[in-house]
């Protein structure tokens, strides 16, 4: 019994920090919880009860959508690679030299 509360308290909790997440950038899954049928895990390898996003409306999913696009483009801009100019290597390499306190 006492594993089956902490696995829900878990799945919860999960439950809990999505719900914020999508309120954040403006969707809401108004059935999504932790699914009562799997409380006692669902098979080898899966301890922890499933998480229900439920069914939502044609808006919803677009909204759904826009989010993870818009979350996929950011990460995309912030892994393009700036080249560093002449001033920020020199810079950076003034920093370690003060780092190590010394100089060259």
């Amino acid at each position: 019994m006492a594993r089956s509360l902490e696995r829900l308290r878990a799945a919860q909790q999960v439950v809990d920090q999505l719900k914020a997440e999508l309120d954040a950038v403006g969707v809401v899954l108004p059935s999504m919880g932790v699914d009562p049928l799997t409380l006692g895990g669902n098979g080898p390898g899966q301890p922890y009860p499933l998480i229900e996003l439920g069914r939502c409306t044609m808006e919803t999913a677009r909204q759904l959508v826009a989010a993870l696009d818009g979350k996929r483009q950011g990460e995309a801009e912030a892994q393009t690679p700036v080249a560093a100019s002449a001033g920020d290597v020199l810079r950076e390499r003034v920093r370690a030299v003060n780092r190590e306190g010394r100089l060259p």
